[in-house]
């Protein structure tokens, strides 16, 4: 039998599996490890929005298929979102749907839109599902830099004179995930007008919209007129409102591209579970006490950490949003690798952080870190970092 599958083919060893697998090892040891390495949030959702998926969930006709779409009430709710937070307006029948997660999100659109062969400008380093979305679609991916400066402005126009065919898509993510990195309106303001003269969707993943900290609010780029000629926006609630493991996202802006998404998925699933998109509608349409709160508690974790571990002798610049820092690798440390910096850091340290080198080439000589843990185990951990970093004659 031929096993050897063009998509898998395509597909490279996941590098920070070996670590993930590594942690699950030590810790069936007993070990007890410190895991910044995933972005899984520690905090549990809303009292009320867990009583709303109890509530439904104890009737008889919730339990049968869903809407692939998303249930009429959650859609109205997200665009109810989207109006208070960005002042943005939002048909909910043709400008939204609701995705199992943004991951699911992105990786359906790009099946949706990409041909064998497209051209797709994706971020290096970024988020897996950026690039492997389009990969596993078929598409070739050519990268442009994540730190949104002239630099960022010159590749586009490089990739656009001199890659063919000429690059469909551009994929966004600010906050980016790993890096932290945002942007401004104004920044919106160019790319979209850069988009509309080249001809090219953006896919702007905003999933750490509310993770902002010291006053500085993320944009979107729906708030710019015009976006919706060529943009699709992608947000999750797995952050906002600690319900990761519910796996509720959306799609909001272009009528084709939410149109081409909503196709797919009604191939691919019937929705998510009807009580959870219940309460999804309690989370957005309810006290909004929780987005605050963990806001305060990521960046109350970000002071400890960047203090705790600057003072341990690893200087961490603090991310201005997102639950991850970007941090370089120690500098007597860097000739070592992210992934074997990672690996020792686990066996040696206890602490498990996911090498850069596993979002990409440019994100090698960075671990990302997530602050997923509380401020005592932070500090906890840069204790066990000063020990390792001692042991390795860096003071």
């Amino acid at each position: 039998m031929n096993t050897d599958f063009y998509r898998m083919k395509r597909l490279p060893p996941y590098v920070i599996a070996e670590v993930n697998a590594m942690r699950a090892a030590a810790r069936q040891e007993g070990r007890d490890i410190i895991d910044l390495g995933m972005g899984n949030p520690d905090q549990p959702p809303p009292q009320h929005v867990i009583d709303k998926l109890c509530e439904v969930a104890q009737k008889p006709t919730a339990h049968g298929y869903s809407q692939s779409r998303g249930i009429p009430g959650l859609r109205k709710a997200k665009a109810n979102y989207y109006y208070q937070r960005f002042g943005v307006d939002l048909d909910p029948d043709t400008e939204i749907v609701v995705t199992m997660g943004s991951k699911e999100g992105l990786g359906s659109l790009a099946n949706a839109i990409t041909a064998p062969g497209d051209v797709i400008l994706a971020p290096n380093p970024s988020y897996p599902i950026h690039t492997f979305g389009f990969v596993i679609a078929g598409a070739t991916i050519r990268a442009v830099p994540t730190t949104p400066d002239e630099e960022y402005w010159r590749a586009l126009d490089n990739a656009m004179a001199f890659t063919v065919p000429r690059p469909s898509v551009l994929v966004v993510n600010y906050p980016s995930n790993p890096t932290a990195e945002v942007v401004d309106l104004e920044f919106y303001e160019r790319l979209v007008a850069w988009a509309k003269r080249n001809e090219v969707w953006v896919l702007s993943d905003l999933a750490y919209s509310e993770l902002y900290f010291d006053g500085n609010p993320t944009p979107s780029i729906m708030q710019v007129a015009g976006a919706k000629d060529i943009a699709v926006e992608f947000t999750s609630m797995s952050k906002t409102y600690s319900m990761a493991g519910w796996r509720m996202g959306f799609a909001v802006g272009n009528t084709a591209l939410i149109a081409a998404l909503s196709r797919v998925k009604s191939y691919l699933d019937y929705g998510a579970f009807t009580p959870i998109q219940a309460a999804a509608c309690a989370a957005l349409n309810g006290p909004q006490d929780i987005v605050e709160s963990n806001r305060q508690l990521y960046q109350k974790r970000r002071d400890v950490m960047v203090e705790a571990f600057g003072r341990a002798g690893w200087d961490i610049p603090p991310p201005p949003a997102s639950m991850f820092a970007w941090a370089p690798l120690p500098p007597a440390l860097k000739d070592m690798g992210s992934l074997e910096f990672s690996k020792q850091l686990l066996t040696e340290a206890e602490v498990a952080v996911a090498p850069g080198v596993g979002y990409g080439e440019e994100g090698e000589g960075f671990v990302r870190i997530a602050m997923v843990e509380n401020e005592q185990r932070l500090r906890q951990a840069a204790r066990n970092v000063k020990r390792y970093l001692t042991s390795r004659g860096v003071k």
